[in-house]
């Protein structure tokens, strides 16, 4: 089943954007031109007069009369970002790019547009190619840092921002790095590298100690962590600074949840799933805390939202299945288990299910294959792969259940009832040397378990070991074992190599168990008279034939 502590991370778009927002287009450190065109001159007057498009208009105007300087791009570059014209601008910066490759300032701005439009390869390789150009410079690596981050490559974007890092050591100024630092926290923690992650956001927080994006990440990492409390801490932290902030809700639930706490999960669930009605996570751990107060209505009702939510998440059908099992709503589980494994075939636990529910409904070929892919998927379920053995031996597939029962004792080698089925299934299929050393090994385990007894008397009656098959019977009965079949077997057995004596034993103990086994009266006789003890031959005949009247057509034909 699901973890109930699962959550989502809680990386915020938005931070990000903000993240990249915060450099604005750069020109700093660039040559000037000795002497600016007059188009220039009049489009940065008409710029520091309030009039921007005016100043567009000048320097389209020029560049379209054959004025296709570096510095015309560039101004116009600039002039369409400030009016978050991305596609222009960047049109504009890459005529700079194209005159002038070297030209750092124009790639990392055109980095900066590409990000805008969500173009995050060409950002990142314009990045690359600033920070290339100039080595001091650290704007480029931070920012291919974040495209990479918001690309889904964590790892990656974490050598950009430590590469930035450096520099801004390198250069000792004083630069303030928390945006960087942020970045870098979120890469860890999407990488799983929690702990790390936890230290950078401990020592962030104090600068920015109600910042909701910071809270909510960190909230996340801690429940990954398992820290609960510090989960609890910073979820009502988030609280006061944002009321109702589903990622405090969800902390909190989960916390409630981690500390067995389900009363508390479900107000905070309830809370969460009214601000969030979309939240899966929140309908999820609902129907987590409904289940383990018992309240499996709304349990199932929880599930039902969750799965709506997000029917590609196999937890939330699984539970549900589990709640309608529990109910007593069979088919409706089958139904929420037969979604889960449409999307993850190999589920342990609703694999289990729908094997026991298959049983249960009279279908043992369907509960075999249910726990046939179970085992084969997870060896390591050794009751699946006891029910297996089970139901294979129940069709004599005799060689699929000692593979099955040997899969079994692999991972629990001291199960007598796995071992009593192994030993069947190798005497069965024609083995009974293994199935004897089964029996020997279970009775060096339990030296008065009585099934294994029986099972080694009843085996050397068959391979004809008459001196083991009396001592494993003696053995049998002294520890309480009772079988009158046996004792007959072995009394025919004694007969037969010419022991009547011991065979006039063996059918008295069948008869004290059984004193109408006609057959076994019937033997004793024989084996009396053999003996010669004809009066007490005569009187054993007599009681065969009082309890079973047919042995007298069959053996005293009138």
């Amino acid at each position: 089943m699901a973890d109930p502590n699962q959550n989502i991370f809680f990386v915020d778009d938005d931070l990000i954007e903000r993240l990249m927002r915060g450099d604005a287009p750069v020109d700093a450190n660039r040559p000037r031109r000795a002497v600016a065109s007059q188009a220039l001159v009049k489009a940065v007057e008409l710029a520091s007069s309030g009039r921007p498009d005016d100043a567009i208009r000048e320097l389209e105007t020029a560049a379209q009369a054959g004025e296709e300087s570096v510095d015309v791009y560039s101004s116009l570059g600039h002039l369409y970002y400030e009016k978050k014209s991305w596609e222009n601008a960047a049109k504009n910066y890459q005529s700079v790019v194209e005159r002038e490759p070297s030209h750092r300032t124009a790639h990392y701005n055109l980095g900066l547009c590409w990000e805008r439009l969500g173009k995050l390869a060409d950002a990142a390789q314009e990045f690359e190619a600033a920070a290339a150009i100039d080595a001091e410079m650290w704007q480029p690596l931070a920012g291919r840092g974040f495209c990479l981050l918001k690309s889904g490559k964590p790892e990656d974007a974490l050598g950009c921002l430590d590469a930035a890092l450096e520099r801004i050591a390198r250069s000792g100024k004083n630069v303030d790095q928390d945006r960087i630092l942020t970045g870098k926290a979120i890469a860890l923690q999407q990488s799983g590298r929690m702990e790390e992650a936890a230290d950078l956001y401990k020592k962030l927080l104090p600068a920015n100690p109600n910042s909701p994006p910071l809270l909510s990440n960190f909230i996340a990492v801690s429940m990954a962590r398992k820290d609960d409390d510090r989960v609890k801490e910073l979820s009502e932290r988030l609280l006061k600074a944002q009321p109702q902030a589903p990622q405090a809700l969800q902390g909190l639930a989960a916390a409630a949840i981690s500390r067995g706490d389900y009363s508390a999960a479900v107000q905070c669930c309830s809370q969460l799933v009214k601000v969030a009605p979309d939240s899966y996570v929140g309908w999820f751990n609902l129907g987590i805390a409904y289940q383990k107060t018992g309240r499996w209505e709304q349990a199932a009702n929880a599930y039902r939202e969750a799965a709506l939510i997000k029917p590609s998440a196999v937890e939330a059908s699984a539970n549900l299945g589990a709640v309608l099992q529990e109910r007593g709503d069979l088919a409706g589980a089958r139904r929420a288990y037969e979604r889960a494994l449409a999307a993850s075939p190999d589920l342990p636990g609703v694999l289990w299910n729908m094997a026991l529910l298959s049983e249960r409904d009279g279908h043992p070929e369907q509960a075999e294959s249910f726990y046939g892919k179970l085992v084969a998927a997870n060896p390591d379920w050794e009751d699946a792969a006891f029910r297996l053995g089970y139901l294979q031996l129940k069709r004599n597939d005799y060689a699929a259940a000692v593979q099955s029962f040997e899969t079994c004792l692999n991972k629990r080698g001291d199960w007598p009832e796995a071992l009593l089925n192994l030993g069947l299934a190798q005497w069965k299929s024609g083995n009974p040397d293994g199935a004897a050393a089964t029996y020997r090994k279970l009775l060096a385990m339990h030296p008065a378990h009585v099934e294994a007894l029986r099972a080694l008397t009843a085996l050397a009656i068959e391979c004809k070991h008459a001196g083991e098959a009396r001592e494993f019977h003696r053995q049998f009965a002294a520890a309480g074992g009772s079988s009158a079949e046996l004792a007959y077997n072995l009394g025919l057995l004694q007969q037969a190599s010419g022991d009547p004596a011991a065979a006039v034993e063996s059918y008295r103990a069948a008869v004290a168990i059984q004193p109408d086994f006609g057959e076994a009266l019937l033997n004793l006789g024989h084996a009396l008279k053999a003996s010669g003890q004809e009066q007490e031959a005569r009187l054993a005949w007599s009681q065969a034939v009082a309890a079973a009247p047919d042995l007298a057509a069959t053996y005293f034909p009138q």
